[in-house]
């Protein structure tokens, strides 16, 4: 398959930035170059906003079921073309195809369920305290948005923020992540082929720095919404802050993974060595730091060696194939810095640890025994294929690690004991927590964190609210 050189959608027409200028695309199985991308210059970013500001006159005042229809034909057009698309996500996203294929059927699942609930946006009637007054709630949409993505999850990250914006009336720019450009494009241009009017989506590429910049503090722009790193995310809030622009803010975690002495091993070990490893651990809620209970840590070491050491490791394209590369060269170089300042500070490397060949960015799946509680792994977000395991004596001592970071986005849990799951449920500082399972953020459950990793929902009712404003109105009859 050929891969697209990647255009701006500007006012529903695709085209390229107004100076000519693109950045190129690399294939991380390989470094290759396999195509451009648009780089939008301000004379763009000022096309797209005059297009949004139009976009939402005509998409506020669509009603909510035409919405709807607009958006599940979308997720049908992308349905049908399913294939096509995810084998364009692992070409530049590096990815399993079974995996991009996932990413794209849980992105129209999300799509098709905030197209039911655009005709579930209330507003209510207050009782007046006299029969001559009415009092009403009303729910109006908050105005054009931007948006930023990353490039771990091109589709999905995407579609959360896209999904509850159309729903609730808003339009929306897309900033979408330059080294997986074409993937967003293919979602957009669903939304477009199914009838959304012009200017109610628009997406961009370029200096990630320059179009924040001039985005955030336009005046046509009313909500930000953000996914990517914590640093990023409080720059971003810092400026978004200073011209009162509505956030929502899905930053950066590091999830413990509490392992009781009385769990299931075995299905802990299955569970969660399959969701540390997804999309090479690439992942906002990838379960990172591991905090097995002193008797149950030979049997879970043991099975998270051997899972780690039996994963078919190449090109996404290529069948069989469990994990692919690493999103680009970056990534690998901070693998290895963190390996190395692990094994300096005395932890011991069970396994991996080290690049695979010298073409594309492959990294061997690794777990870290005993890290110090000051070693970069147990600290930073290693978002990468590396678990790193810790004894521990009791519960209580787990919680307090889990929640010693200033991160809160997910954790996850593994026990046998009700009293123990309800101690977690209380305890734990996150924003989602799963027990005895693999984190499954289905459409209709909030997705966010606390603390450092930010603030408001992309999931659930919860999400629309980041998107409407709520208006007051009391009337008395004279």
């Amino acid at each position: 398959m050929t891969y697209p050189n990647v255009q701006l959608l500007i006012n529903n027409e695709w085209r390229a930035a107004r100076g000519g200028a693109t950045l190129p695309v690399h294939n991380p199985a390989d470094g290759s170059t396999i195509g451009t991308v648009a780089k939008a210059s301000i004379a763009d970013l000022d096309d797209a906003l005059a297009a949004a500001a139009k976009g939402f006159e005509v998409w506020k005042n669509t009603p909510a079921v035409e919405r709807a229809k607009v958006m599940r034909a979308a997720a049908a057009l992308l349905r049908e073309r399913t294939d096509a698309i995810a084998t364009v996500m692992t070409m530049e996203q590096g990815k399993p195809l079974a995996e991009a294929k996932i990413e794209i059927g849980m992105s129209c699942d999300i799509i098709e369920w905030f197209a039911e609930e655009s005709r579930r946006v209330y507003g209510r009637i207050v009782s007046p305290r006299s029969l001559a007054q009415q009092q009403m709630v009303l729910k109006e949409p908050v105005g054009p948005v931007a948006a930023f993505t990353p490039w771990n999850f091109p589709i999905n990250q995407v579609v959360r923020k896209l999904s509850a914006a159309l729903a609730t009336g808003c339009s929306m720019i897309v900033k979408a992540a330059e080294e997986t450009p074409a993937s967003p494009a293919e979602l957009i241009r669903a939304f477009v082929d199914a009838g959304l009017p012009p200017g109610v989506v628009g997406l961009v590429y370029g200096d990630p720095a320059e179009i924040s910049n001039y985005l955030i503090p336009h005046p046509v722009i009313r909500k930000i919404t953000f996914t990517g790193s914590t640093p990023v995310g409080k720059m971003l809030a810092s400026l978004a802050g200073k011209h009162m622009k509505r956030l929502t803010m899905e930053l950066g975690g590091h999830a413990p993974v509490i392992v009781a002495a009385d769990a299931n091993i075995a299905h802990a070990v299955k569970v969660i060595a399959g969701a540390k490893f997804r999309n090479a651990g690439q992942v906002c809620i990838s379960p990172t730091r591991f905090l097995v209970e002193e008797g149950a840590r030979d049997e879970f070491v043991a099975g998270l060696v051997k899972y780690s050491q039996g994963l078919k490791v190449g090109s996404g394209l290529e069948a069989g194939i469990q994990m692919g590369p690493l999103a680009n060269p970056r990534r690998v170089s901070a693998m290895q810095e963190i390996t190395e300042d692990a094994v300096k500070r005395g932890a011991t490397l069970a396994t991996g640890g080290e690049r695979i060949g010298s073409i594309g960015n492959f990294f061997k799946p690794t777990v870290l025994l005993d890290p110090p509680l000051d070693s970069s792994v147990f600290n930073n977000e290693p978002f990468g294929p590396m678990a790193a395991v810790r004894s521990v004596k009791n519960l209580d001592e787990a919680i307090a690690e889990a929640n010693r970071l200033p991160f809160g986005l997910s954790a996850y849990a593994f026990t046998s004991s009700i009293k123990n799951a309800h101690q977690l449920s209380a305890q734990v500082q996150t924003g989602m927590l799963w027990i005895n399972q693999q984190a499954a953020p289905w459409a209709e459950l909030p997705f966010g964190g606390i603390k450092d990793s930010g603030y408001g929902s992309e999931g659930g009712p919860e999400a629309l609210e980041a998107y409407l404003n709520t208006k007051t109105v009391a009337m008395t009859s004279v």
